[in-house]
């Protein structure tokens, strides 16, 4: 470590005056008795005799603070559950209170004394003994919170969650929420399962996958981009109600709602359809936002979002023809389609057709309007290999996306159980690869194999947890709920800046 800094060349002299004294300045194991949270009841009502009968106690964390007094000294220790104050005193420590005094922000130490309130009443340990567990060699920065560089927030996750609450806050939030999750879907009999996270034929979505190589087995493998054709195949296998809250990868750019790694729920449902998980949607959000924040009403940026059921359905051409000022079907001319884009300021590509020129006209148009729950339906097939058909209208598909706060958070639809028309789809998608497109799904003779055994009508789901998290927490990027988000190595930030969208 360089000792350039002079703050780091102090912190180091310490350490060799603590190490001279025959002191380890990296200690072991503390007989810890109570943690912070243990005293919050103790803080507004407890008498001092209360304090007095609880008798000695011990508690471990780092210093966050340090006043001196002269013979008195005043620090803050924060552990895992919160933070409480120390009162060291010369006459009480004698010859090891000089050794408290150099105590620095950052070191951690063991405390045993007795509780007592301060004249502001303010509930503190009074110090008897203390010991030395970890050497701080770095001092933390003063005012994190204001930093500009917010790659610098991300690449020392460390730092940022010990000195800004905020950010401690936001991942305390995500695991409540992943909390709720499992309780409501288990309280409707859903069951938790695991499936691979390498696969030999990466299915699922449409996206670039990251490969590997196993050795062993001397085949490629690829880290999953969704679990849904093994929790599918586990519905053949007689699971009727399976989720999976699991990690995936896709190799593709990150940005403010995307990441190459990111936590994703799916949850699959026997005898249901699309309409079903509408229902079971809206009560799953409702029951997240009364877990969490006590009330169906949000504010996410400076918007007002209210998660209050029904929430609004709206389909797919119907949306786009409002944004284009005219009607416009599935079977609609490319041309014209494209004249109404361009009059409206929308350049599309000019080979576009089909469900390419759709996908990119709603992403453009309609999507950044969706601002309260939205449930969009009826998309077209061509944008849902995966998906059954509509029976009134077999160019649609009968699925759904969910949106919130311009974000789409959700894609679900009835699931495809008719093995042969699964080929067909899965060879028009093996042309589209041959034309140059590494996002359309491969063919998983398996995966047909499984449906051929027979799955009974099923509806599933994807639902990005960190996005709902995002929402929950209001953070206006996903790498803010992202504990280690991917970056530049440092030496290529350093030189060229991170290139990356925040």
């Amino acid at each position: 470590m360089s000792d350039d800094n002079e703050l780091i060349r102090r912190r180091l002299a310490k350490l060799r005056a603590l190490r001279e004294r025959g002191i380890d300045p990296f200690g072991s194991r503390y007989p810890v008795t109570h943690w912070v949270r243990d005293f919050e009841r103790l803080r507004d009502r407890a008498t001092e005799e209360e304090l007095r009968n609880l008798g000695t106690v011990s508690v471990a964390g780092r210093i966050m603070a340090l006043r001196h007094h002269g013979k008195t000294c005043f620090a803050h220790l924060r552990d895992y559950t919160g933070q409480i104050q120390l009162y060291a005193r010369a006459d009480q420590l004698a010859d090891d209170y000089a050794l408290f005094t150099e105590l620095d922000v950052g070191d951690f130490i063991g405390a045993t004394g007795e509780l007592f309130r301060t004249r502001t009443g303010e509930l503190t340990v009074a110090v008897k003994s203390f010991a030395f567990l970890a050497k701080s060699l770095r001092p933390l920065p003063e005012k994190w919170h204001g930093l500009k560089d917010v790659e610098t927030r991300y690449r020392q996750r460390y730092v940022d969650l010990l000195v800004n609450q905020g950010v401690r806050e936001v991942f305390t939030l995500k695991s409540r929420l992943i909390k709720a999750v499992r309780e409501f879907l288990d309280a409707r009999g859903f069951l938790e399962v695991e499936t691979p996270m390498m696969q030999p034929i990466p299915g699922g979505a449409a996206a670039r996958p990251f490969v590997t190589h196993h050795n062993a087995l001397g085949t490629d493998l690829y880290l999953r981009v969704a679990p849904e054709l093994y929790l599918k195949r586990l519905v053949v296998g007689g699971l009727d109600r399976v989720y999976e809250i699991n990690r995936n990868f896709r190799n593709e750019g990150v940005s403010t709602q995307h990441h190459p790694e990111f936590t994703m729920l799916e949850f699959y449902q026997a005898y249901a359809d699309a309409g079903d998980l509408m229902e079971l949607t809206e009560a799953l959000l409702l029951h997240l936002a009364q877990s969490l924040t006590g009330s169906p009403r949000l504010t996410y940026q400076g918007e007002s979002v209210d998660l209050s059921p029904p929430w609004r359905r709206l389909s797919f051409f119907q949306g786009l023809s409002e944004a284009l000022g005219a009607p416009v079907a599935p079977d609609a001319d490319p041309g014209s389609v494209q004249r109404l884009a361009r009059a409206k300021g929308i350049e599309v590509d000019s080979e576009a057709i089909g469900g390419q020129l759709w996908k990119e006209l709603f992403e453009t148009l309609v999507e950044p309007t969706l601002a309260e729950p939205t449930f969009v339906f009826d998309f077209p097939l061509e944008l849902s290999p995966l998906s059954k058909r509509r029976r009134e209208n077999p160019r649609l598909a009968d699925r759904f996306e969910l949106f919130a706060a311009r974000t789409e958070l959700a894609n679900a639809y009835t699931e495809l159980n008719d093995p042969h028309e699964q080929r067909e789809r899965f060879r028009e998608q093996a042309t589209q690869r041959e034309r140059g497109d590494d996002e359309a799904h491969w063919l998983d003779e398996d995966f047909i194999r499984a449906l051929e055994y027979g799955m009974p009508p099923t509806a599933g789901e994807g639902i990005g947890i960190d996005r709902l998290v995002m929402l929950f927490a209001d953070q206006p990027s996903i790498r803010d709920v992202i504990l280690f988000p991917a970056l530049r190595p440092e030496s290529q930030a350093a030189g060229a800046g991170n290139g990356e969208e925040r």
